[in-house]
């Protein structure tokens, strides 16, 4: 048995337990979300001297600039996606450490995900592959451009704050499909588009706090 997965100290069931009871107390109804949370070992997605923190609800360092969001905030964007529906194909921006593409891999039939930060790809690969996740396709792409050989999707969720929404984004939304992004500079929030038959309708949600989405590939 692979040491990172044994049931000793922090990444003892009943650490993340404790999670799923917290972000219940934070208002998390979906009971899928929260199985998908408690079913995805997020020691295994930081940086090893970080591992005793990985079931605080908080986000961590990743290097290259990049965080793995806090659980609250993943549980959340996750709910507001499913909106208490079966996903078939969800597209993420930013998979930064792969977890979140993990959590939702168990909420969604196929997941194809973008990440424009070479090092963080291939140790997002590795991590899936070493908890054999099967229903993420990683890309090494820009964010922005989407991935429309794999459009339209019925969910897309994005892991870094825009000042609008990209266009070519909401080209790739399914008719009845829901992004969720943060949008914003200085002040972000959780924003919810809504495509359907007549065009696309936006709903503003609480604040947050995510690294800005970036042009290219690094």
């Amino acid at each position: 048995m692979n040491m990172r997965h044994s049931g000793i100290g922090m990444t003892s069931q009943r650490t993340r337990n404790r999670l799923i009871e917290r972000l219940r107390a934070q208002g998390i109804q979906d009971e899928v979300v929260l199985a998908a949370m408690n079913a995805v070992p997020r020691h295994i997605f930081v940086d090893e001297a970080l591992a005793s923190r990985a079931y605080d609800d908080v986000s961590l360092p990743l290097g290259f600039g990049q965080t793995i969001s806090q659980p609250y905030i993943v549980a959340r964007m996750v709910e507001i996606l499913r909106a208490g529906r079966p996903l078939n194909r969800v597209l993420e921006i930013g998979t930064g450490c792969g977890y979140q593409a993990a959590v939702l891999a168990q909420v969604a039939k196929e997941i194809y995900s973008v990440e424009r930060v070479q090092p963080l790809y291939e140790r997002a690969a590795a991590c899936l592959d070493e908890l054999q996740v099967r229903n993420v396709t990683l890309r090494y792409a820009d964010g922005n451009m989407g991935l429309p050989e794999a459009a339209p999707f019925d969910g897309i969720i994005m892991a870094a704050a825009a000042t609008h929404v990209p266009p070519t984004l909401l080209e790739q939304l399914a008719v009845g499909g829901r992004m969720v992004l943060p949008l914003g500079a200085q002040e972000q929030h959780l924003c919810l588009i809504e495509r359907d038959a007549n065009g696309y309708r936006e709903t503003r949600l609480e604040a947050a706090k995510f690294v800005p989405l970036l042009i290219g590939k690094a």
